[in-house]
């Protein structure tokens, strides 16, 4: 079995912010596929088959910067050999909007709720998918101020950004299936 991890807020106030779009990215996939989520646990939880393959797809319940306990009983439950059975997708502030970027694993690049998860989990060793929001602007300058990045990243993109950002979730779905069907390597080659 595979576990695909959508990273996001909890609640109908954080739903269209741009930290959401891992949730969008899960939603949009599952509804594809015909696959409901309980969401009488922890974390909404959708079991299905993608690409002839068991998969799980879940969103942690808890705020994204404290996604690693939630991931790590995932892992538990689904009774996953390790975290290499993961795969991770969230939104980056450091990729232009609408880019998408697949790795096979790595550090947390100073984004919290993927340092939870590798803290809970002990392991680097998962895959990941970012999606590019892009930086804040400033005075026609990109801002690396802690208060302006918090307000961008929950707040809700203009239509034209979402319109952007809703093609970079369709692609990052397709990405999400190659790596099912094949291997990550295979799609950070088709991808990146």
């Amino acid at each position: 079995m595979r576990l695909v991890v959508g990273l996001g807020n909890p609640g109908k106030e954080y739903a269209d912010n741009r930290h959401n779009v891992g949730f969008w990215t899960v939603n949009r996939l599952a509804r594809r596929r015909g696959i409901k989520f309980d969401t009488s646990s922890q974390s909404a939880l959708a079991k299905g088959r993608i690409a002839g393959r068991e998969v799980a797809i879940a969103k942690p319940r808890t705020f994204v910067n404290k996604s690693g306990e939630a991931v790590w009983n995932l892992i538990k439950r689904l009774k996953l050999d390790d975290a290499r059975e993961l795969l991770v997708v969230y939104d980056d502030i450091d990729l232009p909007t609408g880019k998408i970027r697949l790795r096979a694993r790595g550090g947390s690049g100073g984004y919290k709720g993927l340092q939870s998860i590798i803290d809970a989990t002990g392991s680097d060793h998962f895959a990941r998918l970012r999606i590019g929001i892009g930086r804040p602007l400033v005075g026609g300058q990109p801002t690396y101020d802690p208060e302006e990045v918090g307000d961008y990243v929950l707040s809700d993109p203009p239509p034209e950004e979402r319109k952007t950002l809703d093609e970079a979730v369709d692609r990052a779905i397709a990405a999400i299936e190659l790596v099912l069907a094949e291997d990550v390597q295979r799609a950070m080659a088709r991808f990146n």
